[in-house]
C-alpha cells in the first residue's frame, strides 16, 4: 500500500506550528486540513486525553461559533498521537491565513473559566474526562512557545 501524506513528513524534524497538511478536492471546492501540533513528536510527553477532550470541546464551541469561519468549518480533532490537532476548514487557505483564527482560538481557550461546553452525560459520550486546568496551562503555552511569534519554520513542514 502507498503511505498516506501524513506519514511521509520527518516527525524527527517535526516542531510545533501550523503546518497545511493537505488539500483535497471535492467537486469544485477545497478543503484544507491543518495541522496544529503542539508538542515536539518523539521529543516530548504526549497530551493526556482530559486536556485534549477540553481543547476539542472548546475550540469547536468557538470555531463555530467565529463569524467569519463558523459556515467553512468542517472539523476539528485530536491527532492519534496526541501531539495536536487537525482543523479543516472549506477553502483554500496557507498557514499564515490562519494563525489569526487559530491564535485567538487558543487564547479563548487559554482564558476560559466557566463550564465546558458539552460536558454533561446528555451531551457527551466521555464527558468526565475534562481537565480545564491543563487545557488552559497547554494553550497557553502553545501561544507563548508557537503562536505569538511564529515565523516561516513553522508554517511549512521540515523537508
Amino acid at each position: 500500500m502507498e503511505k498516506i501524506a501524513s506519514f511521509t513528513i520527518d516527525h524527527n524534524k517535526l516542531q510545533p506550528g501550523v503546518y497545511v497538511s493537505r488539500k483535497d478536492h471535492i467537486g469544485k471546492e477545497v478543503i484544507t486540513t491543518f495541522d496544529l501540533r503542539m508538542t515536539s513528536p518523539n521529543e516530548e510527553p504526549v497530551m493526556n486525553t482530559a486536556e485534549m477532550h477540553t481543547i476539542e470541546h472548546l475550540a469547536a464551541t468557538y470555531l463555530r461559533n467565529d463569524p467569519q469561519y463558523k459556515d467553512r468549518v468542517i472539523y476539528f480533532g485530536p491527532m492519534g498521537c496526541r501531539t495536536g490537532f487537525y482543523l479543516l476548514l472549506a477553502g483554500d487557505y496557507e498557514s499564515a491565513d490562519v494563525v489569526e483564527l487559530v491564535t485567538k482560538m487558543y487564547e479563548f481557550i487559554r482564558d476560559f473559566k466557566e463550564e465546558v461546553p458539552g460536558a454533561s452525560p446528555r451531551d457527551c459520550g466521555n464527558y468526565l474526562d475534562m481537565n480545564l486546568g491543563m487545557a488552559n496551562y497547554l494553550a497557553n503555552r502553545y501561544l507563548t512557545q508557537v503562536l505569538y511569534d511564529i515565523d516561516e519554520n513553522h508554517l511549512v513542514y521540515p523537508k
